[in-house]
């Protein structure tokens, strides 16, 4: 090997070394954040957590929480907690829309409010989730985008990101009469475009801004525009047609 060989490698290494630090350094600090918040906040929402708990046991009987399989980190099982919004033995699509009759009274107040999603906390704090990344998914439809979740799945499931934004008002949107059909066609393959764009491209600062715009759709109740190809975000604006792309600004 020549001279000029060796000196090409050796600078090659060194200037991934420091790129393999930062990354490091970044996942540790995400995974740092992940448990202080959602330790903070199972905390401060101890007392909400107890009322549900006793509301959905007073008005049906059944478990307090549902846990879902979804396809998780790494292509993995995933038990996705929630608290339960459906009468006990329900069954039916995975796709839910606002007047389900298989909600409960108090099911449907925590699908429309996502505070079925408290529970969630758990699954961050054990590390199956993140506060921040792709929403993890049913496994019949990840079998459609295979290849795309292999590489999706590589970054750790989350209660909020780019696709929740974006479809934060899903239910509203899904065609009732085709649930199915229309979150197959028109809706998860948006989904998918916007994880892998996270998946390409997270970065702390950009897992800080996501948390701080969820506060808009969930609190606020304002819709947000995520750009498809950049992954901005903006307050969105214009009205909403029925089996529009709600995911593009």
């Amino acid at each position: 090997m020549s001279e000029s060989s060796v000196g090409t490698s050796g600078r090659r290494a060194a200037s991934a070394t420091p790129s393999r630090i930062a990354s490091r350094l970044d996942s540790a600090l995400k995974r740092v954040i992940d448990i202080g918040v959602s330790f903070a906040l199972l905390v401060f929402l101890l007392p909400v957590w107890l009322l549900f708990c006793a509301a959905i046991k007073l008005e049906s009987p059944g478990p307090v929480f549902y846990r879902a399989r979804r396809v998780g980190w790494r292509g993995k099982t995933l038990r996705v907690l929630k608290f339960r919004k459906m009468h006990d033995g329900a069954t039916g699509t995975a796709l839910t829309g606002n007047a389900d009759p298989r909600f409960t009274r108090l099911g449907r107040f925590l699908a429309r409010t996502k505070l079925d999603e408290v529970p969630q906390l758990l699954n961050v704090l054990c590390g199956e989730m993140s506060l921040v990344g792709p929403r993890p998914e049913d496994p019949r439809f990840v079998a459609l985008h295979d290849d795309a979740y292999e590489e999706i799945n590589g970054v750790r499931p989350g209660i909020t990101g780019l696709g929740q934004l974006a479809f934060a008002r899903e239910s509203d949107i899904l065609d009732p009469g085709d649930a199915v059909g229309h979150y197959v066609g028109k809706i998860l393959p948006q989904k998918v475009g916007l994880d892998l764009l996270y998946s390409r491209t997270r970065t702390l600062h950009g897992d800080l801004r996501i948390l701080l715009w969820t506060v808009m759709p969930v609190i606020l109740r304002v819709d947000v525009a995520v750009n498809r190809e950049t992954g901005a975000l903006t307050v969105r604006r214009r009205k909403r047609s029925h089996g529009a792309s709600p995911s593009s600004s």
